[in-house]
């Protein structure tokens, strides 16, 4: 692809289908049309590279001249396409347009002049003598060539600017919105505002989304990877923390908590933003790693340049080098979760590091004044001395660290400090709350440590951005279910208080599984076998089902497909919590109406989280089980609407039906699909069953909000009647004289 400004990739033109952020039409966004059109034409420019270094003396066959003709033609053919996208872009940004028209005219112009000079099938015939041709003219297709690349480059790097620019607005139209939320003092307007800013985090998830697909710098991706990972969670967290502040307003903690969430999704706004725009709050610059392997590994290099230069480096630059590395050990020696042996073990081999490199400069020294061949290999002899040290050295940290985290996940397994404060909370016991508060705290800076650990040996930085992001996670997330858990303590009757402490530890739990996770890959780097590749943890990760995807691999699925069922399961995720708002405005009400919705809005968050490799849902067969219910769920509720219609008037009992024969059909289309054999197009089948569950559940919304308003509507109409019917009754036994 096309550099574009710093490292982070090119974003692109897009199809001109749906409608973006500032009235910009986008597809799926501009990066991946972009990406396919590029794809196009680079492969056919290559192609020309080789027709222009076609020997002018070799055969000209009615083959080969067909080939040629048929390379300038799906030349020109991708030009006009990469040109009507650039356009397009023009038409809707005119800070831009005339830039990207003069870039789109020149790529025209060399698309057209390839194909005119390609346009050699009759040059065997007669009519043809004189014609200008690619081989008369090799520099006129020279020329063309690098002007089009030239004028595609250009159009890329200006596309990549309206990317930037719609992952920018789109950010503000989301803090705009979380302003709004933060103020909200009741729940129907909070009902309202919360419907509206996930509908713009989906847009801004989209966005971001095919941003990080296209970042060629892996430690960029990866901190977009954490940054989105947080927004995601963060908008469920915010959902109930703000439900809770709404329904005990003069409760502390609540606010607290509540306020926690919103510092928490700003803090990743901010940190997109600084990605997509390559810059850096304040001026600050960006840290190299800090790691004792990379220090190491930086070491290493440096002692190796010996072997070909004795006065490349400084001994004064070496043993500073050795002693950061081995300060930074001190992370390890003094922690209280080391044991004595690796202790011992790691003061061992530092000594014995800085004992070698002494050894080192001193033939090091001698090697500068004496060419002899016994001191080169005395020299070469001390190089792998402290090389094989340091290697030692570096198992001896990796066996702490990983030995620690598998003992830490295996300990904390069962979960047991989070059920005990979800008990003392709704048996409103402060002095429990006390104590498992004071325990979860030891477990979290417990947890937080063996990151800090963690981070030196990871062996890439990708992997130590993740585990930065997991250091970050347990230091917010044990406070914010500390104060959730204080708040249900207090309230030991609030439903949304318990949901909302439920809600933050399911992010604790997830934290943990990512931990396994990151640690498997951890030890994969350095064991060698970096064939198997993970994905980033904010993605979904490869679904565990049964024997019928044995044959599907984590390193084997396709990312688009991965990606594709993300954004489907963000946009389940939410439709959930809209759901669970136009429930909560029924209140205490029981009908078979609630009833159906409640269990749909259960199972849909139950397959947003299967989206994530999270949740309930384990295996292909589980999947199934939850979608036949889904669907029965919605065929009971379509007939439970259609029996509260009868009620009605017509005009409003038509705006029901219209609503139940859209949710009938889906019922039994999402039936059909379940029972259809996987015949490994997995990934094909869970978007397919994702996609319909998510109409039902858009559709799920709707009928809840009309029946709940239609109910009111119906009731006071019954009041009134009761009131008429009364005054006549009293008027009967007062007549007037």
């Amino acid at each position: 692809m096309a550099a574009s400004p710093g490292p982070a990739g090119v974003g692109g033109a897009g199809a001109v289908q749906g409608s973006g952020p500032s009235g910009f039409a986008f597809d799926s966004g501009l990066e991946i049309k972009t990406r396919s059109v590029e794809q196009t034409l680079l492969p056919l420019v290559s192609q020309i590279t080789t027709l222009i270094n076609h020997k002018d003396n070799t055969k000209k066959s009615d083959k080969t001249l067909q080939a040629i003709q048929r390379v300038g033609q799906a030349v020109n053919l991708a030009v006009g396409r990469f040109v009507k996208v650039g356009e397009a872009i023009a038409n809707e940004n005119w800070d831009l347009k005339e830039e990207i028209n003069i870039a789109c005219i020149e790529a025209k112009q060399a698309g057209e002049t390839i194909a005119a000079l390609t346009d050699v099938s009759s040059l065997n015939h007669p009519e043809s003598d004189g014609q200008i041709t690619i081989f008369t003219d090799k520099t006129g297709v020279i020329k063309a060539a690098r002007l089009l690349l030239s004028s595609v480059t250009k159009v890329l790097l200006l596309a990549d600017r309206v990317v930037i620019k719609q992952i920018i607005t789109s950010r503000n139209k989301v803090l705009a919105t979380m302003e709004r939320l933060e103020k909200v003092n009741s729940f129907q307007e909070f009902v309202q505002i919360f419907s509206q800013f996930g509908n713009e985090m989906v847009e801004f998830a989209h966005l971001t989304g095919d941003r990080q697909n296209d970042l060629k710098d892996e430690k960029k991706k990866a901190k977009m990877a954490a940054a989105r990972a947080v927004l995601e969670k963060c908008t469920m967290m915010l959902l109930t923390a703000s439900k809770t502040c709404l329904r005990h307003p003069h409760c502390e903690s609540a606010h607290k908590n509540k306020g926690g969430v919103f510092d928490r999704m700003k803090v990743a706004l901010d940190k997109v933003i600084e990605i997509v725009t390559d810059s850096k709050p304040n001026g600050e610059t960006d840290n190299s790693s800090i790691s004792i392997f990379a220090g190491i590994k930086e070491f290493k290099m440096n002692i190796e340049t010996l072997r070909e230069n004795l006065y490349f480096q400084s001994k004064e630059n070496l043993s500073a080098m050795l002693e950061v590395i081995l300060e930074r050990t001190e992370d390890f020696t003094d922690s209280a979760y080391t044991s004595h042996e690796h202790r011992e073990r790691i003061l061992e081999l530092s000594t014995q590091a800085r004992r070698e490199l002494q050894q080192l400069i001193s033939v090091w020294i001698q090697a500068q004044s004496k060419k002899t061949k016994s001191i080169a290999e005395e020299l070469e002899l001390s190089i792998l001395k402290i090389s094989h040290s340091l290697n030692e050295l570096k198992k001896e940290l990796h066996s702490t660290a990983t030995q620690l985290v598998a003992d830490l996940l295996r300990y904390h397994a069962d979960h047991v400090v989070l059920k005990a404060l979800k008990l003392t909370g709704v048996e409103g016991n402060l002095e429990g709350l006390a104590e498992y508060a004071c325990k979860l705290s030891e477990q979290k800076e417990q947890l937080v440590e063996t990151c800090r650990l963690l981070r030196h040996v990871c062996g890439t930085e990708p992997l130590e951005i993740t585990c930065i992001h997991a250091e970050e996670t347990f230091q917010v997330t044990g406070q914010q279910i500390i104060s959730a858990a204080e708040t249900l303590t207090l309230h030991p009757s609030s439903k949304i208080a318990k949901e909302n402490l439920d809600v933050f530890c399911e992010a604790w739990e997830s934290q943990i599984s990512d931990m396994s996770t990151l640690l498997r890959e951890i030890n994969d780097v350095f064991e060698g076998r970096r064939g198997e590749k993970y994905g980033y943890l904010s993605l979904p990760k490869p679904m565990k089902n049964n024997a019928n995807l044995k044959s599907l691999k984590p390193d084997k699925a396709d990312s688009e497909e991965q990606a594709k069922i993300a954004k489907l399961g963000l946009k389940l995720g939410l439709l959930t919590s809209d759901a669970n708002c136009e429930i909560e405005k029924w209140g205490d009400q029981e009908s078979e109406i609630i009833r159906c919705g409640r269990n749909m809005a259960r199972v849909a968050y139950s397959l947003y989280l299967f989206t994530r490799g999270e949740g309930p849902l384990k295996t292909s067969q589980d999947l199934i089980h939850q979608l036949e219910v889904f669907a029965d769920e919605g065929l009971q509720l379509a007939s439970s609407v259609q029996a509260f219609s009868k009620q009605l008037k017509d005009d409003d009992k038509l705006m029901l039906l219209l609503e139940i024969n859209k949710l009938i059909p889906l019922c039994h289309q999402l039936q059909t699909i379940t029972k259809t054999p996987l015949q490994n197009q997995v990934f094909l089948k869970v978007d397919k069953c994702i996609t319909k569950t998510r109409s039902m559940m858009a559709i799920l919304v709707q009928l809840l909000s009309l029946c709940y308003k239609l109910l009111k509507k119906l009731q006071m109409e019954n009041n009134r009647w009761v009131s008429v019917t009364n005054k006549d009754s009293v008027d009967a036994y007062h007549p007037e004289h």
